[in-house]
């Protein structure tokens, strides 16, 4: 994790209000005089101090304004209660996972929006250690795609191998023979229409991938790929895109080292989610019902 002090405070314009200082996780900042002065060691350079200042005192030099392409952002910070809770339940209640889509291409400048979109979710110990992988092609994506169901195909056959099934099983090894059970039937007719083109199982028609991973030097990198996920998501769907994840894609990366370095995987990084991005050629009229829950209170003692 990158904790190197990146803080700069121009002491002429502080007015020695101490916000820095109540709102920094780090103990970066202390009052000196009564002024903010940089007096720690390390940062999680989360830009706190900076986004508080109310003189534009302070500057996290490490950290870059957010730009967009495709449209116009609005860079005054919401605060807390002052947004619509309901069009937010709304967007989110309205997300679906889309498996059909046109042929339509999707514009690179709208995936590249969309990964900065992704970094705004945030991240254990503020390690921003995301890396963004963007397949903008049709042609890049069956190629990828062929690297997938090449592996799908290779252990499919060796689940459906009864020998083999049943000696792993009997070492205890089971994960061929639930393979075989949940996954061998659908996995073979996938297969099969992959190669003869007949049908995208896989991506289900989709123009472009978006594969979102994180390095290994951070604290919860499966968690932070995720949350980034959600934020590219939700984001896609205001933009009128839809997108899938493809759970079948990340389960073929994290047991085929070979896929990752086709697409450039570094030997610290490892990727959580592959997002299918296309124009949906579907029209959902309502919004997601759920299942029910039901919280748990439970009395510690």
């Amino acid at each position: 994790m990158e904790n190197k002090v990146n803080t700069i405070i121009d002491s002429a314009k502080c007015i020695g209000c101490g916000k820095c200082v109540m709102v920094c996780p780090s103990e970066t900042i202390s009052m000196l005089d009564g002024k903010a002065t940089i007096t720690g060691k390390t940062s999680v350079n989360c830009g706190h101090c900076e986004q508080v200042c109310p003189v534009d005192a302070i500057k996290v030099t490490s950290l870059t304004e957010l730009s967009f392409e495709t449209f116009d952002a609005d860079t005054n910070c919401l605060p807390p209660g002052k947004s619509d809770t309901a069009q937010l339940v709304r967007l989110m209640a309205s997300r679906r996972s889309c498996r059909n889509y046109t042929d339509k291409a999707v514009n690179r400048s709208m995936l590249e929006d969309l990964v900065k979109i992704g970094t705004t979710a945030p991240s254990g110990t503020n390690c921003q250690g995301w890396n963004f992988t963007i397949l903008p092609e049709r042609k890049d994506l069956v190629t990828y795609g062929n690297y997938i169901v090449d592996f799908f195909h290779k252990i499919n056959k060796l689940a459906n191998n009864s020998l083999f099934r049943n000696t792993m099983s009997f070492f205890g090894k089971k994960d061929f023979k639930i393979f075989y059970q949940n996954y061998s039937s659908f996995i073979g007719k996938a297969v099969s229409n992959w190669y003869s083109g007949e049908h995208d199982y896989l991506f289900h028609g989709a123009q472009a991938l978006i594969i979102v991973g994180c390095s290994d030097t951070c604290s919860m990198p499966m968690d932070d790929a995720q949350l980034a996920s959600q934020n590219i998501q939700l984001a896609a769907h205001s933009m009128g895109l839809g997108t899938c994840l493809i759970g079948f894609a990340v389960k073929a990366m994290e047991n085929d080292s070979k896929i990752c370095a086709k697409i450039g995987v570094k030997p610290n990084e490892k990727y959580y989610s592959v997002i299918a991005v296309g124009w949906p050629d579907e029209n959902y009229k309502h919004v997601c019902n759920r299942k029910a829950i039901s919280p748990r209170y439970p009395v510690l003692r």
